[in-house]
């Protein structure tokens, strides 16, 4: 079996066992202990974080999607395998657009602090949605990252809303704009929680990004 075939087994059968919700942290002091690798997932409100995380879980329910963005406010961790071998972090959709000032305040800061200072986070994953591009607060995120120096990737949401010519220039054009960014992957994954696009490449980037 060569290493890219067993790499694909092991993800298919990591993400066919058991996934399990394990807390909300509404603040720092609420965060499990730091004993698992971790990967996060962030992404402006309405970017269809929640969506894309059942596809990747094969689990309709296992974060809540909302019609209403922002709607979750908290970092959300869910355990994968038994004994559990690494966690996803559902984070707070940013942009906050129908959320109070001091509220919005409050997610970012929590946010940052938990991307700035989290030892066990192994990768974070930026969604974006593939219609939209790069808006001024992901590229925020991304340099916030850099000067921390934890490393991220950009992963393209709703890419089956376009034909494959735009999206392939999408995916070039966020590639070349990713260049400048120390930590930053250089490649753009694009993916679609609807027709199935880079579920499994999804899956894959989550097992070598928790190594």
């Amino acid at each position: 079996m060569t290493d890219q075939a067993a790499l694909e087994e092991m993800a298919r059968k990591t993400f066919s066992g058991p996934i399990d919700f394990l807390k909300s942290a509404p603040s720092l002091e609420f965060l499990p202990d730091a004993d698992l690798p971790e990967v996060a997932f962030a992404g402006r409100s309405n970017v269809g974080k929640s969506t894309l995380l059942n596809a990747l879980t094969n689990r309709k329910g296992l974060a809540r999607a909302s019609n209403t963005p922002g709607r979750t406010q908290e970092l959300n961790f869910f355990e994968v395998g038994d004994p559990p071998q690494f966690r996803l972090v559902d984070m707070p959709g940013y942009g906050f657009a129908k959320a109070p000032p001091q509220v919005a305040k409050r997610w970012r800061h929590l946010i940052n602090d938990f991307l700035r200072g989290r030892p066990t986070l192994k990768r974070t994953l930026i969604l974006v949605d593939a219609r939209r591009g790069l808006k001024d607060i992901d590229r925020e995120l991304m340099e916030m990252l850099d000067e921390a120096a934890v490393s991220y990737r950009i992963v393209l949401t709703k890419s089956d809303k376009l034909k494959d010519k735009a999206l392939a220039t999408t995916q070039a054009t966020l590639a070349e704009q990713a260049k400048g960014h120390a930590a930053a992957h250089p490649d753009i994954l694009a993916t679609s929680s609807e027709s199935g696009l880079g579920v499994d490449e999804l899956r894959k980037e989550v097992i070598q990004a928790i190594g």
